[in-house]
């Protein structure tokens, strides 16, 4: 089932829902299943599985040359999002990215997704590789996540990249992007970030997940001017408990959201991480609630493959 009509079955009650990490390589599906069946009690329809795409090493050769070697840490995005359909008969939403993609490989992908019955992609641009200052497209690949949008939606009306084929059966996705309550850390101001959001949900996008904000005020703006510039579509708010002091610098740094004062000066009272995690819980759990109030219509938590803390958070909402 799509994600709107996730929602529009809901019939206003707020729903929950989360995003996982493929396991990195080596390990097995148990830790994935681990980190879900917690949270099952509290009937998620449906869960995101992120995509990580290559990174580039470079390795000393008997020469002394350095010779380029694409590695993958964490693969498995289709594979797991066809068990935990399997498993446990939610809807799973695998990310789909422009880099390291060309658009035949995004096309095969999506294809097969087809195939296992999945109804939903999240389309992303990406993050740079850590070899790059700037995002760099595949030669034959998008440059951004409205033209990874468009691919998609071309392809629900059953056209595919080879003109050639005749009686070709459309796919029929469901498209979330996501949105930045902050701005991209790359968009020059709101406005031209909003901008752009719009221009994803014109070319077939039909709900937005949003970047972490520790704030609610910040995502109650940003959704005001969303609807202020037409923007229609489910706004979706993604939430992060704290968990690590170190927290407190990676994410700003990585992900361009602002931590408020009060909760900084309560993660610094605390003398280990476990007393950080119980912070990071508290103020989540407050954040929800307030966004409860206001009948949202997902609660959508980033677990990066934990769910102890989410649970500890979610218990107290539904």
């Amino acid at each position: 089932m799509k994600v709107t009509e996730h929602i529009e079955q809901s019939q206003g009650e707020t729903l929950f829902s989360f995003e996982i990490l493929p396991p990195l390589k080596g390990q097995n599906i148990q830790s994935i299943f681990d980190g879900i069946d917690p949270l099952m009690e509290f009937n998620p329809p449906f869960i995101d599985v992120t995509y990580h795409r290559e990174e580039y090493v470079y390795e000393e050769m008997a020469n002394g040359l350095l010779q380029k070697k694409v590695v993958r840490k964490r693969p498995g995005t289709v594979g797991i999002c066809a068990a935990i359909q399997n498993k446990y008969n939610v809807d799973a939403i695998p990310h789909i990215l422009c880099g390291g993609f060309t658009k035949e490989d995004t096309e095969n992908f999506l294809i097969d997704l087809g195939f296992l019955g999945i109804d939903n992609v999240m389309a992303l641009r990406g993050d740079a590789v850590k070899s790059e200052t700037y995002f760099t497209p595949e030669k034959e690949g998008h440059s951004y996540a409205s033209e990874l949008v468009s691919q998609i939606t071309s392809l629900n009306k059953g056209c595919y990249l080879d003109p050639a084929l005749q009686n070709s059966t459309p796919t029929d996705f469901c498209i979330g992007v996501a949105g930045y309550p902050e701005k991209h850390m790359e968009a020059p101001n709101m406005d031209s970030d909003i901008h752009f959001l719009k221009k994803k949900i014109k070319n077939g996008a039909t709900y937005v997940v949003t970047q972490m904000f520790f704030d609610n005020e910040k995502y109650f703006n940003f959704v005001s001017k969303c609807r202020k510039e037409g923007i229609t579509v489910p706004i979706i708010p993604g939430l992060k408990p704290l968990s690590t002091k170190k927290q407190l610098n990676v994410i700003p740094h990585r992900f361009n959201a602002d931590l408020p004062e009060a909760l900084i000066k309560e993660v610094l009272k605390c003398t280990t991480n476990a007393a950080v995690r119980e912070v990071g819980i508290e103020w989540c759990t407050q954040q929800s609630k307030e966004l409860l109030e206001k009948q949202i219509p997902v609660l959508h938590y980033y677990s990066m493959g934990k769910s102890d803390n989410i649970k500890s958070i979610v218990k107290e909402l539904f």
